[in-house]
């Protein structure tokens, strides 16, 4: 009985068969190369395509992480600080109360535009009550600030020394906030030993609910 022997593979022919494949090609006319050199150069371009692809999403990754980096940093700061308020929150709530506390007794001490007449006469009074002589006793412009009003007044009064004196204490000391400004004392011209003072009494009142929304409709920059 014959025996049957396995076919036997000549890779040299084999090799010659695909170096063959090879030669000759046309770079510019892939379309009429073999399938060998079609299919890696398919192979070649797809993995090409996916390299680019991967460095273009690494750097985007890159940028992406530094901004998340920053992003991180900034809510860290943000948690850092509010959480000091936080931890602060009842001492700062006293703060709070302490100064509205503070700026309602300031406020007290100004007159509402109502009350500027009776304060007008106080003083007026304190300088009589001096025993004191007006000889000039001017309201001047109301110069009005965002908060408050200021009223100068223009003063002259003639009296001993030592009753000009005692009518400044007494205007210092008045329930309302005034002070004496641009004072000139003049020595006695008569016999009698008077003295003229010369000065501007500056006296301050509170604006009221209409005033304030007025004064900040009229601020630069206030939206139209």
């Amino acid at each position: 009985m014959a025996s049957l022997s396995a076919p036997s593979l000549d890779f040299a022919a084999l090799q010659q068969k695909v170096q063959a494949q090879f030669r000759g090609l046309n770079p510019n006319d892939p379309a009429t190369w073999p399938l060998l050199p079609r299919l890696l150069a398919c192979l070649a371009l797809m993995a090409a395509i996916l390299v680019l692809l991967w460095f273009v999403w690494l750097q985007n990754s890159d940028v992406e992480l530094e901004q998340a980096r920053a992003k991180e940093k900034t809510l860290k700061t943000d948690y850092t600080a509010k959480l000091g308020q936080a931890i602060n929150l009842d001492a700062l709530k006293k703060q709070r109360e302490q100064v509205q506390q503070y700026v309602t007794q300031l406020e007290k001490q100004l007159p509402s535009k109502a009350e500027m007449d009776a304060l007008l006469s106080d003083i007026n009074q304190a300088g009589l009550g001096r025993s004191l002589t007006f000889e000039l006793f001017r309201p001047g412009q109301v110069n009005v600030k965002e908060y408050y009003a200021e009223l100068p007044i223009a003063l002259k009064v003639t009296g001993r020394y030592h009753d000009v004196g005692a009518f400044a204490s007494d205007v210092a000391n008045l329930s309302r906030i005034v002070t004496l400004n641009n004072i000139a004392i003049s020595p006695p011209k008569d016999a009698n030993g008077s003295l003229l003072m010369e000065a501007t009494a500056k006296t301050f009142r509170y604006l009221d609910s209409d005033e304030v929304a007025k004064q900040r409709k009229a601020a630069p920059g206030a939206k139209k």
